[in-house]
């Protein structure tokens, strides 16, 4: 019995070290970004020891959208414009991906997020409540 175990630990750390685990950051997602929708650039960049991201450019408005983030808790936000409007905050790496929040001024909710960048140049933003998660893909503005 005291020999199998012996032999099951030999078995498990070479195991362990064949595997090879990556302990460098994620790729950055700084830069900018165009959403899944095409209606705005994002643009991502530090901000202290973290990541944001801010609406950089709206290119096609919607008609009877509010031009100003009226659905904000704090009634003290609601007069800001949406141009330029933080709604990423607070990325820092974790793993292979970057985790913070996401805003959505639609609805005035602040989510989990994480991002992360892909091969083929483009960006998974995924916010989650909960254990519910929905991901956009955004494709890089040059």
């Amino acid at each position: 019995m005291i020999r199998r175990m012996r032999w099951l630990a030999a078995g498990l750390a070479l195991l362990a070290s064949s595997t090879s685990v990556s302990a460098s950051a994620p790729a950055s997602p700084a830069g900018r970004w165009l959403t899944e929708d095409g209606k705005a650039i994002v643009e991502i960049m530090p901000c202290g020891a973290a990541l944001c991201g801010a609406i950089s450019r709206i290119l096609k408005p919607d008609p009877g959208a509010p031009k100003n983030d009226v659905n904000n808790p704090d009634p003290r936000l609601r007069q800001r414009p949406t141009g330029n409007l933080r709604i990423l905050s607070g990325f820092v790496p974790d793993r292979s991906r970057w985790r913070g929040q996401v805003y959505d001024p639609r609805t005035g909710r602040t989510y989990k997020s994480f991002v992360e960048v892909r091969s083929d140049d483009t960006l998974a933003l995924t916010g989650c409540v909960w254990m519910l998660c929905q991901t956009q893909h955004w494709r890089r503005s040059r």
